[in-house]
Protein backbone atom coordinates (compact mmCIF):
# COMPACT_ATOMS: atom_id res chain seq x y z
CA UNK A 1 0.00 0.00 0.00
CA UNK A 2 1.45 3.62 -1.00
CA UNK A 3 0.35 5.30 1.61
CA UNK A 4 0.54 4.82 5.66
CA UNK A 5 -3.40 4.43 5.66
CA UNK A 6 -5.89 5.18 3.28
CA UNK A 7 -8.22 6.82 6.15
CA UNK A 8 -8.14 10.03 4.61
CA UNK A 9 -9.34 12.75 7.51
CA UNK A 10 -10.46 15.73 6.30
CA UNK A 11 -13.62 18.51 7.27
CA UNK A 12 -15.25 21.03 4.82
CA UNK A 13 -13.65 24.09 5.00
CA UNK A 14 -15.96 25.81 2.17
CA UNK A 15 -18.40 24.53 -0.17
CA UNK A 16 -15.40 23.43 -2.35
CA UNK A 17 -12.80 22.49 -0.62
CA UNK A 18 -12.12 20.23 2.24
CA UNK A 19 -8.90 20.52 5.28
CA UNK A 20 -6.60 17.93 5.87
CA UNK A 21 -6.78 16.79 9.56
CA UNK A 22 -4.44 14.02 9.87
CA UNK A 23 -0.83 13.91 7.88
CA UNK A 24 -1.18 11.51 4.91
CA UNK A 25 1.90 9.99 4.26
CA UNK A 26 2.98 8.72 0.47
CA UNK A 27 6.08 5.91 0.65
CA UNK A 28 6.99 5.01 -2.64
CA UNK A 29 10.16 3.51 -4.00
CA UNK A 30 12.19 6.79 -3.89
CA UNK A 31 9.70 9.02 -2.23
CA UNK A 32 8.18 10.06 0.49
CA UNK A 33 6.00 12.44 0.99
CA UNK A 34 3.60 14.11 3.67
CA UNK A 35 0.44 16.11 3.17
CA UNK A 36 0.16 18.25 6.52
CA UNK A 37 -2.99 18.89 8.66
CA UNK A 38 -4.39 22.02 7.77
CA UNK A 39 -3.64 21.74 3.78
CA UNK A 40 -6.96 22.63 1.44
CA UNK A 41 -7.58 20.28 -1.14
CA UNK A 42 -11.19 20.02 -3.09
CA UNK A 43 -10.08 16.35 -3.84
CA UNK A 44 -10.23 15.74 -7.82
CA UNK A 45 -9.96 18.96 -9.79
CA UNK A 46 -12.58 18.01 -11.95
CA UNK A 47 -14.22 20.83 -14.44
CA UNK A 48 -17.67 20.67 -13.75
CA UNK A 49 -18.80 19.67 -17.38
CA UNK A 50 -17.40 15.53 -16.91
CA UNK A 51 -18.09 15.50 -13.25
CA UNK A 52 -20.31 12.68 -14.61
CA UNK A 53 -17.19 10.65 -15.75
CA UNK A 54 -14.82 11.52 -13.00
CA UNK A 55 -16.16 12.26 -9.61
CA UNK A 56 -14.72 14.76 -7.54
CA UNK A 57 -14.09 11.90 -5.50
CA UNK A 58 -12.82 8.08 -5.33
CA UNK A 59 -10.16 5.48 -5.20
CA UNK A 60 -8.29 8.08 -6.70
CA UNK A 61 -9.03 10.13 -3.54
CA UNK A 62 -6.04 9.76 -1.88
CA UNK A 63 -4.00 10.18 -5.30
CA UNK A 64 -5.94 13.55 -6.08
CA UNK A 65 -5.05 15.41 -2.35
CA UNK A 66 -1.17 14.21 -2.81
CA UNK A 67 -1.26 15.85 -6.22
CA UNK A 68 -3.13 18.89 -4.95
CA UNK A 69 -0.46 19.06 -2.44
CA UNK A 70 2.49 18.51 -4.84
CA UNK A 71 1.52 21.23 -7.61
CA UNK A 72 0.14 23.71 -4.74
CA UNK A 73 3.36 23.11 -2.07
CA UNK A 74 5.88 20.86 -3.63
CA UNK A 75 6.21 22.31 -7.33
CA UNK A 76 6.24 26.41 -6.25
CA UNK A 77 9.27 25.16 -3.58
CA UNK A 78 11.03 23.62 -6.06
CA UNK A 79 11.03 19.99 -4.39
CA UNK A 80 9.60 18.47 -7.92
CA UNK A 81 8.77 19.54 -11.39
CA UNK A 82 5.48 20.01 -12.53
CA UNK A 83 5.83 17.16 -15.06
CA UNK A 84 7.06 14.45 -12.12
CA UNK A 85 3.99 15.62 -9.68
CA UNK A 86 2.43 14.60 -12.76
CA UNK A 87 3.70 11.51 -13.15
CA UNK A 88 3.57 11.08 -9.59
CA UNK A 89 -0.33 11.26 -9.77
CA UNK A 90 -0.85 8.62 -12.37
CA UNK A 91 1.45 6.22 -10.50
CA UNK A 92 -0.08 6.24 -6.90
CA UNK A 93 -3.77 5.85 -9.12
CA UNK A 94 -1.70 2.45 -10.38
CA UNK A 95 -0.67 1.71 -6.87
CA UNK A 96 -4.38 2.41 -5.41
CA UNK A 97 -5.99 -0.06 -8.39
CA UNK A 98 -7.22 2.70 -10.53
CA UNK A 99 -7.84 1.16 -13.79
CA UNK A 100 -5.45 2.41 -16.22
CA UNK A 101 -8.10 4.20 -18.90
CA UNK A 102 -9.35 6.03 -15.91
CA UNK A 103 -5.66 7.23 -14.49
CA UNK A 104 -4.62 7.89 -18.30
CA UNK A 105 -6.96 9.84 -18.89
CA UNK A 106 -7.19 11.99 -15.22
CA UNK A 107 -3.46 12.21 -15.90
CA UNK A 108 -4.55 14.18 -19.45
CA UNK A 109 -6.61 16.34 -17.61
CA UNK A 110 -3.66 17.22 -15.29
CA UNK A 111 -1.73 17.75 -17.88
CA UNK A 112 -4.04 19.82 -19.73
CA UNK A 113 -3.95 22.17 -16.35
CA UNK A 114 -0.41 22.30 -16.33
CA UNK A 115 0.00 23.90 -19.52
CA UNK A 116 -2.67 26.62 -18.72
CA UNK A 117 -1.09 27.04 -15.78
CA UNK A 118 2.81 29.67 -15.81
CA UNK A 119 3.97 27.81 -12.43
CA UNK A 120 3.15 24.32 -13.78
CA UNK A 121 3.77 24.66 -17.60
CA UNK A 122 7.69 23.59 -17.67
CA UNK A 123 7.93 20.45 -19.31
CA UNK A 124 4.53 20.31 -21.25
CA UNK A 125 5.41 19.92 -24.54
CA UNK A 126 7.39 16.43 -24.06
CA UNK A 127 4.39 15.24 -23.00
CA UNK A 128 2.36 16.81 -25.62
CA UNK A 129 2.40 13.83 -27.95
CA UNK A 130 0.39 11.82 -25.38
CA UNK A 131 -1.75 14.33 -24.27
CA UNK A 132 -2.75 15.23 -27.79
CA UNK A 133 -3.41 11.55 -28.80
CA UNK A 134 -5.48 10.43 -25.53
CA UNK A 135 -7.37 13.67 -26.11
CA UNK A 136 -8.51 13.03 -29.25
CA UNK A 137 -9.58 9.29 -28.35
CA UNK A 138 -10.99 9.95 -25.54
CA UNK A 139 -13.19 13.18 -27.56
CA UNK A 140 -15.86 11.29 -29.23
CA UNK A 141 -17.00 9.95 -25.74
CA UNK A 142 -16.44 12.91 -23.40
CA UNK A 143 -17.31 16.39 -25.85
CA UNK A 144 -20.99 15.04 -27.16
CA UNK A 145 -22.31 14.30 -23.03
CA UNK A 146 -19.51 17.38 -22.43
CA UNK A 147 -21.37 19.78 -24.42
CA UNK A 148 -24.86 18.93 -23.35
CA UNK A 149 -23.98 19.30 -19.49
CA UNK A 150 -22.03 23.06 -20.49
CA UNK A 151 -25.84 23.67 -22.39
CA UNK A 152 -27.60 22.76 -19.36
CA UNK A 153 -25.51 24.41 -16.67
CA UNK A 154 -25.99 27.56 -18.63
CA UNK A 155 -29.80 27.05 -18.88
CA UNK A 156 -29.81 26.54 -14.78
CA UNK A 157 -27.09 29.45 -13.71
CA UNK A 158 -29.58 32.06 -16.05
CA UNK A 159 -32.95 30.39 -14.09
CA UNK A 160 -31.16 30.58 -10.87
CA UNK A 161 -30.25 34.17 -11.22
CA UNK A 162 -33.28 35.39 -12.35
CA UNK A 163 -35.45 33.28 -9.76
CA UNK A 164 -32.73 35.43 -7.48
CA UNK A 165 -33.67 38.73 -8.91
CA UNK A 166 -37.48 37.68 -8.75
CA UNK A 167 -37.18 36.51 -4.96
CA UNK A 168 -34.61 39.29 -3.41
CA UNK A 169 -36.03 41.03 -0.42
CA UNK A 170 -38.36 38.51 0.43
CA UNK A 171 -38.77 37.07 3.73
CA UNK A 172 -36.76 34.27 3.76
CA UNK A 173 -38.61 30.90 4.40
CA UNK A 174 -38.79 29.31 7.60
CA UNK A 175 -36.46 26.90 9.22
CA UNK A 176 -39.07 23.02 8.74
CA UNK A 177 -40.33 21.97 12.15
CA UNK A 178 -37.89 18.76 13.64
CA UNK A 179 -40.15 16.30 14.92
CA UNK A 180 -38.58 13.88 17.67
Amino acid sequence: MPFDSLALAVRRATDNTWEVLAPLVYRGDRDTFVVPPGFRTDFASVPRVVVWLFPRSGRYTPAAVLHDWLTDVAVPGGLVSARDADGVFRRVMRELGVPPLRRWLMWCGVRWGALVNPVRRAGWWRDAPRVLALSVLAAPVVVPPAGVIAVALAVYRVAESLVTRLTAGRTPEPEPDVWH
